[in-house]
C-alpha cells in the first residue's frame, strides 16, 4: 500500500521546544523548536518513507470549542512567545521541502486531519494513512486504513493501529469519544461526568458500548444506584463532553491528494535554508530524505 503521511505541526513544535535545551544563533535567536521539529520531521521521511506527506498547524484564534464552552484548555499554561516565534521559521522549512500546509481558521489541526484522513479512506484505494502527532487525541481516528505514530524520544516510536488500541484501553478507537464523554479530558479541561474516573468509564464503555446505549439501558440496569443517579445527573454533560471530544471529519477543505506527492523538493535551496540555520548535522541526513 502507498503511504500518506500527516503531520500534527503544533503538536510535534511544543514536543521538541520542551524536549531541547535552548539552542540560539550566535545572535541569540532561540531555534531549539525549529531544530527538534526539523529532526523529528527527517527521521519521520526516513522511517515511513512517504509515497504522500502533509503538514497540518492550528491557527490563532478562537476554535468552536472555545465558542461553545469558555472554559475549553482553560487549565493549559500558554505557551512561552520564544515558541510562537519559531513557528513562522518551521512553517518556512515545510515550505522549502514542497510540503503542502493545511490549516483551517476556527479548527483545530485534529479537525484538519480527520476530514483529510477521512476523505482519503472514502476516496482512495489502497492508501494507508500515518498519522503523525504527539497527542493521544487522535486515537479516535485509527481504523483499518489509518495508523498514529507517536515519536516519543530519539529511540522510542509508538505506533497504534486498532489492535494496539485495543490492548491499551480495551475498547475500539471509535469508542473513544464516548470513553471522554465519561471520564473528561483534564489536558482540555473537558468536564465529563464528576467523579467518574478511567478505570469506571472504560467499564461502561466495555459493558454497553456508547453513551447513546448507556442511557437506554441505565434504569433496567445493574449498576451501582449512586453511579446510576450520578450518570443521570450530568447526563447533558456526558454528552457535551462526548461532542466537544469529537474531532470533526467533515471540513471543508481545498485538499487534492496529488498535490502532496512527497519529493519534489529542490536540495540545493534545503540545504541553503540549513546552512542558513547551522544545521549541520541535518544536512548530511538530507540524503536519506
Amino acid at each position: 500500500m502507498k503511504k500518506f503521511v500527516i503531520i500534527d505541526g503544533n503538536a510535534l513544535i511544543h514536543r521538541a521546544f520542551h524536549a531541547l535545551p535552548p539552542l540560539k544563533t550566535p545572535q541569540g535567536q532561540l531555534i531549539n523548536a525549529l531544530y527538534g521539529f526539523a529532526s523529528i520531521l527527517f527521521r519521520v521521511i526516513k522511517d515511513l518513507k512517504p509515497d504522500y506527506l502533509a503538514v497540518t498547524f492550528d491557527l490563532a484564534g478562537p476554535t468552536f470549542r472555545d465558542l461553545e464552552y469558555r472554559d475549553y484548555k482553560a487549565k493549559r499554561v500558554k505557551p512561552s512567545q520564544e515558541l510562537y516565534d519559531q513557528i513562522p521559521l518551521i512553517k518556512d522549512l515545510v515550505k522549502v521541502l514542497a510540503i503542502p500546509i493545511y490549516e483551517k481558521k476556527g479548527f483545530e489541526a485534529d479537525d484538519v486531519i480527520g476530514t483529510i484522513t477521512a476523505g482519503i479512506k472514502n476516496q482512495e484505494l489502497g492508501i494507508k494513512n500515518i498519522i503523525v502527532t504527539g497527542d493521544l487525541d487522535a486515537l479516535q481516528l485509527v481504523d483499518k486504513n489509518t495508523e498514529v505514530y507517536i515519536p516519543k524520544s530519539a529511540k522510542e516510536v509508538l505506533i497504534y493501529n486498532q489492535v494496539a488500541v485495543k490492548k491499551r484501553y480495551g475498547i475500539n478507537p471509535k469508542q473513544m469519544p464516548d470513553f471522554k464523554g465519561l471520564r473528561g479530558d483534564p489536558s482540555d479541561n473537558i468536564p465529563g461526568v464528576p467523579g467518574i474516573g478511567e478505570k469506571t468509564a472504560l467499564d461502561l464503555i466495555k459493558k454497553f458500548g456508547n453513551l447513546e446505549k448507556i442511557y437506554q439501558e441505565l434504569e433496567k440496569s445493574d449498576l451501582n444506584p449512586k453511579l446510576r443517579a450520578k450518570l443521570l445527573e450530568y447526563k447533558e454533560e456526558a454528552f457535551f463532553s462526548r461532542y466537544l471530544a469529537t474531532i470533526k471529519k467533515d471540513l471543508s477543505l481545498d485538499f487534492k491528494l496529488a498535490q502532496t506527492c512527497w519529493g519534489k523538493f529542490d536540495q540545493q535551496k534545503v540545504t541553503k535554508f540549513l546552512e542558513k540555520w547551522q544545521f549541520n548535522s541535518l544536512i548530511k541526513r538530507l540524503a536519506d530524505l
